[in-house]
């Protein structure tokens, strides 16, 4: 082989390589990805069981069921739609109902969203953007009257 030959192998090699590094990557990004749903979402398209998603809504006032030992039911909703939730842990200081919070796990065959974490807002200034678009009306105020006011939360156009 020639010198011109040899050095044309190794730039094949190399982007071969390049290509297939880049390839396994994005494979591997696209495995791990994380999607924010609210409720409203789900009942349109819901994911499929095997995604692991962020639901992120609003815990309704007298939902929240205790169970034995760290199990807890409640619903969470965006003002459209309600979706069931169940965790087993312990729950935030922050967590109560009216409560933003952002939950991950995966909706079940049954329409049960089985959290594996669940993250409570830290004051009442934070709100995913996604959700408070959906829940905010054009003064800037939480559009549901069951559940509290949440100040500052901005529409985005």
């Amino acid at each position: 082989m020639t010198r011109r030959q040899q050095r044309m192998v190794a730039v094949g090699a190399l982007v071969i390589g390049l290509g297939l590094a880049a390839a396994l990557g994005f494979t591997a990004m696209r495995k791990n990805m994380m999607y924010f749903y609210t409720p409203s979402d789900v009942a349109a398209e819901p994911p499929s069981a095997d995604a692991l998603i962020r639901l992120g809504g609003l815990v309704v006032a007298g939902s929240v069921e205790r169970g034995e030992g760290l199990k807890v039911r409640f619903t969470l909703a965006d003002c459209e739609s309600e979706l069931p939730v169940r965790y087993e842990g312990i729950l935030p200081d922050l967590f109560r109902e009216g409560q933003g919070i952002v939950a991950t796990g995966r909706v079940g065959s049954d329409g049960v969203f089985t959290a594996q974490e669940v993250l409570a807002k830290h004051d009442e200034q934070y709100m995913p953007p996604e959700l408070a678009e959906k829940l905010t009306d054009d003064s800037g105020k939480h559009s549901c009257a069951e559940f509290k006011p949440v100040y500052g939360a901005k529409q985005t156009s």
